[in-house]
Order: structure tokens, then sequence, then C-alpha cells
């Protein structure tokens, strides 16, 4: 956690209460250990959802299809017309997350194509509104360009877990050897973010920190 509990504690509190079957694959992925966003970033998402009205969004790590679903079962809510595109590499997820989607009866709103988000990313040639990004942190810095091409003018891109539970702020000194690379890597992303030309870009220390870019005209 990267800013003080009592305040965490608070924002889960007054969070709008899901659907029975979001509750049911919530509590299946913190019994089986497969990581979904925090409560903190559902209520930033539907802002942001209701923001936009995107009808085009491209997600990149689908893990067992929460977050699509709770965007999904969100943007039905609008009555308007609107496609999710999540990408999962690790088969057995990719299963999972199938298996939700259409008992969640969203199948034909959400295409979840089983791959490698870079090469995924590369045979896509729709456009964008909304991009929320939680797969290998790794390879943000890898997906970045690539994202940035399928965005449209005006669209945004969430990305989440950016501060790695605070250790990011930290020497490198100070974190393991093996945690290293990926906080030099995030630290390439998060530059790469502020620094584009194309792109405004802010970070929020909300869950486990998330940067918010804005892809400009």
């Amino acid at each position: 956690m990267i800013y003080d509990i009592h305040i965490a504690s608070y924002l889960r509190s007054v969070a709008s209460e899901n659907e029975a079957f979001l509750c049911k694959i919530e509590e299946d992925a913190i019994k089986n250990g497969v990581p979904i966003i925090r409560k903190e970033m559902e209520s930033f998402l539907r802002v942001m959802l209701d923001m936009l009205s995107p009808q085009n969004i491209l997600e990149l790590g689908t893990a067992t299809g929460y977050s699509s679903l709770l965007m999904a079962t969100h943007l039905k809510k609008s009555g308007k017309p609107f496609k999710i595109t999540t990408v999962e590499d690790f088969e057995p997820r990719f299963l999972e997350a199938s298996k939700n989607i259409k008992a969640a009866g969203f199948f034909s709103e959400i295409n979840i194509i089983k791959g490698d988000a870079l090469e995924v990313l590369d045979n896509l040639n729709d456009k964008y509104q909304f991009v929320f990004m939680d797969a290998a942190k790794a390879q943000y810095v890898n997906y970045l360009p690539k994202v940035i091409k399928l965005m449209d003018e005006g669209s945004a891109l969430i990305t989440d877990n950016v501060l790695l539970e605070g250790d990011l702020t930290l020497s490198r000194f100070v974190n393991e050897r093996r945690d290293r690379t990926i906080h030099a890597r995030m630290r390439e992303y998060i530059d790469l973010l502020i620094h584009n030309e194309n792109l405004s870009t802010t970070l929020i220390p909300i869950g486990d920190g998330i940067t918010l870019s804005y892809k400009k005209d």
C-alpha cells in the first residue's frame, strides 16, 4: 500500500457494490492468488468511462476477466454500444476469462484474444478511445509505442500498478537485486509517458499507483 491504510479503507468502504457474478469472480481470484484491480481503481474506471463514453476499449491483461466485465457491466447501463478487446497470454487464465465472459452474457461485447500482447498489438487495426494496461510490467515500455498508434485523438490510457507497492521511489540499492530490473523498466516507462509529445500524463497515488495519459489532438 502506497498511502495511509486508513484512507484506503475508507475509500473501499464507500465504493459501489458490484453485481453478484463479479463478486464471485473476485472471490475466486483472491482465493486462487490471481491479481485483480483494487476497489479504488474500480471507482476510478467507472468515472473515466462516464466522462469519455468510449465505444472501443482495449485492455492488455485480462486475467480472469474481472476488469473487462466490470467495465462492460458499467457501460451497458448507459445503453450505448461498446466493444472491449482484451488480451491474455496465459492459457489457464484465458480459458477462465472466456468462461466468465460467456456466463455473464457479454461474449458479443467482449472480444478476448489469446496471445503475446506485443504480437497482438501489431495485428489490431481499430482505433481505441480508452486503453487499460494491466499486463506484464516489464513489457510496458515495449507496449507503449504500439498502443499510442492505436489510440484515437482525445483518448485515455490508464496504466495500473506503476509504483510497485511504493518501492519504485526507493534507491535501487535498497531494493532486492531481483527487483531492480523491473523497477528500472517501470521508471523508464513513466519517463517515456511524461516526455512523449503526443501525451499529457499524470501519476495518481491510488491503489498501487496509476498513470493517466491523454492523447493530444
